[in-house]
């Protein structure tokens, strides 16, 4: 009788183990996941390249929007001025960002750790609120610099030291905002040198810059190009440093072009036409990184090696010092001493005194012009909402992909992954053409621009999932399988507590690439829907500088508590484990 019983029960349990199996819902939510990312990634494209066949006048076929990108001198000016500035950023952002990379990471430099910690937090500055840094800085006429330099000589008005408003100054700017990628990738590159190829070199009686040169060098130089092509990448699609810099100065590179083409009267096929070498050239430059970086000439073969070589700087240390103190003081100090002090001073021009101390940027921001309170709401909302779809999306593709849980996943890292290779501007114009048009009417609305930040930050949440889904095994998935789980279960219990860690770092990343977004946002607000980032460009053209660094310092504010609340998760996990145990 009891063994008739354990039958029973076992055939019961059996029978719920293939029930919850059939019941897996993996297939759904891999087809479910393939349409939306299909739509959010596809969509946008087609009608792009849909309007680049479309007459602006009459409507229907022409080729004339793609001739205009080989006969129209105004086009194929602004192509060669943002190609120019591209490269000019990437290789000043080279030359800076790697010596400075391997005096943090090799030498005995003194505050390696915090110089290395201020040029990471210079990530989260936008670029447009350093160009509106250097504005007040460098400008011409009202420059803090240029009054300085005209009180100190007893000069006339027109006179100045430097001017921001020209080329060079275009690609100063940009490159003072990106060159920390470089000195990322380049820092951690050293880091995983074997000081045992170093060690070889000084027993064969190679000095320490010949040690440099033939065997650190060549080991990190896949890191440092590929550094240098993202920041010409960035260079090349970015959209408010140029529209802040250029455009005074008198001349268009293609972002800002783009959008010149969305005033009245709009042009929508040329706008769409001219989107397209720009796209073709991010997916040339987005292969070319991926080809450096995985180039076997460099690949170090061998086990644990010995921790790695600190070079003495010995008399040379005070040139570094001055060296890392004047990158820092061009890329952080001085632009954050600019914002903050004309917030608090009536002009540009005001010296710091008890007499010109005053809040009324703060009054008028916060309490007088009305568009700041739905501003500000409007990006946080948006900021949280975009990070929590995008982090809950890529948490389930991460998943599906890795665990290879369905047949064709990988698809899924592939759309996942290809928003990378469109540039914002690019896909402002997609999902402009795709979702203003009468089937979907979703301009003017917080929809498509939620839409649009999904888009643009998918991949980045997505590769930081994936990556930290690579380092936990799939064994106690495996177990929960075993036991009757679901997939969705077994990652919802099991996976997605190992893995908070990084989850809040990527929902964190999103929720600041969100709140900081200009290329793709400036096409898609209207008057209902402006985010801080537009009311600030709105601003500098109105030229009300003070107001623009209170909204600049809330965003700073927000951007860096965020990232202080993601900083300490793991330590309230490690304490909590602690308190358990």
């Amino acid at each position: 009788m009891m063994i008739g019983n354990s039958t029973a029960s076992l055939n019961n349990s059996t029978a719920g183990l293939t029930l919850r199996r059939r019941m897996d819902l993996s297939v759904p939510t891999f087809a479910l996941l393939a349409i939306v990312l299909g739509i959010l990634v596809l969509l946008p494209l087609f009608w792009l390249v849909y309007y680049s066949f479309r007459s602006d006048t009459g409507g229907g076929a022409t080729l004339d929007n793609l001739a205009a990108l080989v006969t129209d001198a105004s086009l194929i000016r602004a192509y060669l001025l943002t190609i120019g500035m591209a490269l000019g950023v990437g290789v000043i952002a080279g030359v800076v960002a790697t010596p400075m990379a391997w005096l943090v990471a090799r030498t005995d430099l003194p505050g390696r750790r915090y110089i290395r910690m201020l040029v990471t937090a210079s990530f989260v500055t936008p670029p447009f609120l350093g160009a509106i840094a250097y504005e007040i800085l460098a400008a011409p006429n009202s420059g803090i610099v240029n009054i300085a330099y005209r009180a100190v000589f007893g000069l006339e008005r027109g006179e100045n030291l430097v001017n921001i408003y020209t080329f060079s100054g275009l690609v100063f700017a940009i490159a003072c905002f990106t060159f920390p990628y470089v000195f990322t990738l380049v820092a951690n590159a050293l880091d995983k040198v074997p000081s045992d190829l170093e060690d070889a070199s000084a027993i064969l009686g190679g000095k320490p810059m010949t040690t440099l040169r033939k065997v650190t060098f060549p080991l990190v130089l896949p890191a440092m190009l590929a550094g240098m092509l993202i920041a010409t990448l960035q260079a090349l699609t970015m959209f408010g440093s140029p529209a802040i810099l250029a455009l005074p100065a008198g001349f268009h590179v293609i972002t800002t072009k783009i959008w010149s083409f969305f005033q009245f009267p709009p042009r929508l096929g040329l706008a769409a036409a001219s989107a397209l070498p720009l796209l073709f050239i991010t997916v040339m430059l987005l292969r070319a990184q991926k080809s450096i970086l995985g180039k076997r000439g460099y690949t170090v073969l061998g086990g644990k090696s010995g921790t790695p070589v600190i070079t003495s700087l010995g008399r040379w240390k005070w040139l570094a010092i001055t060296f890392v103190a004047t990158v820092l003081c061009l890329t952080i100090f001085f632009p954050y001493a600019a914002i903050i002090k004309t917030a608090f001073t009536e002009t540009v021009g005001d010296p710091i005194n008890l007499s010109t101390l005053t809040l009324r940027h703060w009054r008028f921001v916060l309490f007088e012009f009305s568009a700041t309170q739905l501003a500000l709401r409007n990006t946080f909302v948006l900021g949280l909402l975009s990070a929590t779809v995008v982090t809950g999306i890529a948490l389930v593709v991460s998943h599906l992909v890795t665990r290879k849980a369905v047949w064709g996943s990988g698809l899924l890292g592939l759309l996942a992954t290809a928003p990378v290779a469109i540039p914002g501007i690019v896909l402002g114009v997609g999902l402009f053409l795709s979702y203003a048009n009468p089937t979907f009417r979703l301009y003017g609305t917080i929809w498509i621009l939620l839409i649009a930040f999904v888009t643009i930050e998918m991949p980045a949440g997505y590769q930081q999932i994936s990556a930290a889904f690579l380092g936990i095994h799939p064994e106690l998935e495996e177990a929960s399988r075993i036991l009757g789980a679901s997939r969705l279960r077994a990652l919802w219990e099991i996976t997605a507590p190992l893995l908070r860690t990084s989850v809040v770092t990527a929902w964190c990343f999103v929720f600041v690439g969100t709140i900081r977004e200009l290329s793709a946002t400036i096409l898609l607000t209207t008057a209902n829907t402006k985010l801080v980032s537009v009311i600030i460009y709105d601003l500098n053209e109105s030229g009300d500088i003070g107001a623009i660094c209170v909204l600049g310092i809330i965003l700073l504010v927000a951007s860096f508590g965020v990232v202080s609340v993601a900083n300490m998760i793991p330590v309230l996990g490690v304490s909590k484990a602690k308190a358990s145990n």
